[in-house]
């Protein structure tokens, strides 16, 4: 695949301008829309960037490389690449967690240190969130979808690592992107703690990682999220 060159993104970038003006944007002078246009793609691309990276750190992850070892590959230290990519423990502690999602947290970790591995994954958020009642399996539930099927095909894709850690277990960012995705979800209905079905829209709408995998292939998918939380589902926090 070839990158696209300066030239390229300057194409595309005048697109975008001519895209603008022909559905009405705000007249502004060329100079300033060509670079509003262009820092909008700078920063889409970044993201990008951004993604692709986190990817391969989950992927080291999750193959047993060491902070050290990830950190001298991007060449920062061990402390740096953990303040960008380890778990969200301090901003999401048990306080910003309802209850229910505090015994699915419970659940994770316990799935993370008997199978001995040095991260927690979405698969590990999935299996907790459908290890018991909660909102997460009433959601699956009013989509058609049995929250013990998912919980049964999650375990099946839960690998018997090596690691010897159990206190402080690593977060992969593919998870950090499902609980960020919650804590937006919860923020907008107006509620300050997160609930199980928030993570579990949250690996949903991710749409990458073993969760993921397993919601599509039970029926979960993006068409049938996108149903469910169209439809009447008010009796889930009962």
């Amino acid at each position: 695949m070839a990158l696209p060159d300066l030239d390229d993104l300057i194409a595309e970038v005048d697109r975008r301008y001519d895209t603008a003006h022909r559905l009405g944007g705000e007249e502004q002078p060329d100079g300033l829309a060509l670079l509003t246009a262009a820092t909008g793609l700078a920063g889409q691309l970044r993201a990008l960037a951004d993604d692709l990276v986190e990817a391969y750190v989950e992927h080291c992850r999750t193959h047993g490389s060491s902070w050290t070892d990830i950190g001298a590959a991007l060449g920062v230290t061990r402390q740096a690449v953990q303040q960008r990519f380890n778990a969200p423990h301090k901003r999401y502690s048990p306080e910003t967690m309802t209850d229910d999602l505090h015994r699915a947290m419970a659940h994770v970790k316990q799935a993370a240190v008997q199978h001995r591995s040095n991260y927690i994954g979405t698969e590990h958020l999935l299996w907790g969130l459908t290890a018991e009642d909660n909102s997460a399996t009433r959601l699956l539930q009013v989509a058609g979808v049995s929250p013990q099927t998912v919980h049964r095909s999650v375990g099946n894709r839960l690998s018997m690592d090596a690691s010897q850690a159990a206190e402080r277990i690593a977060w992969t960012p593919y998870s950090r992107k499902a609980i960020v995705i919650a804590k937006t979800r919860s923020e907008h209905n107006s509620s300050d703690r997160i609930d199980c079905d928030d993570l579990l829209i949250g690996l949903a709408q991710l749409g990458r990682g073993v969760a993921a995998d397993v919601l599509t292939g039970a029926g979960f998918g993006p068409a049938a999220l996108d149903a469910t939380l169209t439809g009447p589902h008010s009796s889930l926090h009962d």
